[in-house]
């Protein structure tokens, strides 16, 4: 029998679904830098970031908090001495090599301040739906050419099983615990990411950078609800920086809104308060999720509801500002114990950057009213 200590379970942070979504329209980019980058359309007019405004009123909001941030499944194996990840609907398939997995070229954007230059309000979650169901995620305001990315897991983004992005999808900056949206909310445009997310659920890929609109509020006007146009992401709010072809044994801050079930079942986290971890980085692999690069950093107890959440080297508290690296993941119960006690991210490389130059170059309709 395998010693219990030896027993290592990862989980999804945020499952993926099987429920069917909100049909986008996928474009692959065509040229040679950016042959792998993969984009899906959200609401590409008007008319359709307002379809998602409109679904997401001020009474909704307030509800949102009670949606499923998905509840991860696991399965443990005792071959080879140690269990493997197993997420639920996770496809594992063979690896196969792919040289765009190897960093080509190094890319640094540095963080940006919110107009004004208060601390950045980066960081937030993401309502989202599949099917008739609503979840959410976490994530983050990334500083890019158009002041609208927003950077998260591709497992909050996009359904791999059933080869459909997430409906109705929206980023809310520092939500409230009663629904408030003090920073505005942001309707996704598209979706882009390694086509290995979208093809095979490679979790070396699992993150994505999605563009939004402008940012709006529900304003009451002659008794009504009205959206005013509260201007782009990245002014209100500022951006983290982006940093890729590190190495290991760095020092991370990771950052979510862990909300789900240890994995004895107690739940020290409720969802509606931002939380952080820090620990050094070490590699780490499933190879049932395709995963060969992975990131590992530990103590971190994150729990579903993590997902997306940024991995910053750097972070300056002041500021709240640093450069990131990765996103929540994968959460691991390394020695099988009662509490999750490491989180992963994919490797952040120069594929990744190919990934956000695309998003960055997005554009969405310069007002929302």
């Amino acid at each position: 029998m395998i010693p219990r200590a030896w027993h290592l379970v990862a989980a999804a942070l945020s499952a993926l679904l099987m429920l069917p979504a909100l049909v986008g329209t996928a474009v692959a980019a065509t040229s040679a830098t950016n042959s792998r980058v993969y984009s899906v359309t959200l609401a590409k007019s008007l008319a359709d970031m307002k379809k998602v405004a409109e679904y997401w009123k001020p009474e909704k909001l307030r509800h949102a908090d009670s949606y499923a941030p998905a509840t991860p499944g696991s399965q443990s194996s005792s071959s080879g001495g140690a269990t493997t990840p197993r997420s639920a609907g996770a496809v594992a398939v063979p690896s196969q090599a792919v040289a765009a997995k190897k960093p080509q070229s190094l890319l640094s954007v540095a963080p940006v301040l919110p107009r004004g230059s208060s601390p950045a309000r980066t960081m937030g979650k993401v309502f989202f739906r599949f099917g008739d169901k609503e979840y959410w995620c976490s994530a983050s305001s990334v500083a890019a050419k158009n002041r609208s990315v927003v950077a998260t897991a591709g497992h909050c983004a996009y359904d791999s099983r059933q080869a459909k992005p997430a409906g109705y999808w929206i980023f809310v900056p520092n939500p409230t615990s009663t629904g408030e949206t003090p920073d505005g909310i942001y309707v996704g445009a598209a979706i882009t990411m390694h086509e290995d997310w979208p093809g095979k659920a490679d979790y070396d890929f699992d993150y994505a950078f999605v563009t939004v609109h402008r940012g709006f509020k529900w304003v009451e006007k002659n008794g009504q609800l009205t959206m005013q146009d509260v201007g782009r992401l990245q002014d209100n709010v500022g951006g983290q920086g982006l940093t890729l072809g590190k190495g290991l044994a760095l020092t991370y801050s990771a950052f979510g809104y862990p909300a789900g079930p240890q994995p004895d079942g107690t739940r020290p986290f409720n969802g509606l308060t931002l939380r952080s971890c820090t620990g050094s980085s070490q590699r780490t692999a499933a190879p049932s999720l395709d995963l060969q690069y992975g990131v590992q950093i530990q103590p971190c107890n994150f729990s579903a509801g993590a997902s997306g959440g940024p991995w910053l080297l750097n972070y300056r508290d002041g500021t709240k500002l640093g450069f990131l690296n990765g996103v929540n993941s994968l959460t691991w119960n390394r020695d099988a114990k009662g509490g999750f006690d490491a989180v992963s991210s994919p490797t952040f490389n120069a594929t990744t950057g190919e990934v956000y130059r695309r998003a960055g170059a997005i554009t969405t309709p310069q007002s929302v009213t």
